[in-house]
């Protein structure tokens, strides 16, 4: 499901995505 929202969008801001949120689920 997300992966797929993720690959939809640019790949820098998957990344930058998933990095807010390990940092917020940490």
């Amino acid at each position: 499901m997300a992966k797929s929202i993720f690959e939809r969008t640019k790949p820098h801001v998957n990344i930058c995505t998933i990095g807010h949120v390990d940092h917020g689920k940490t």
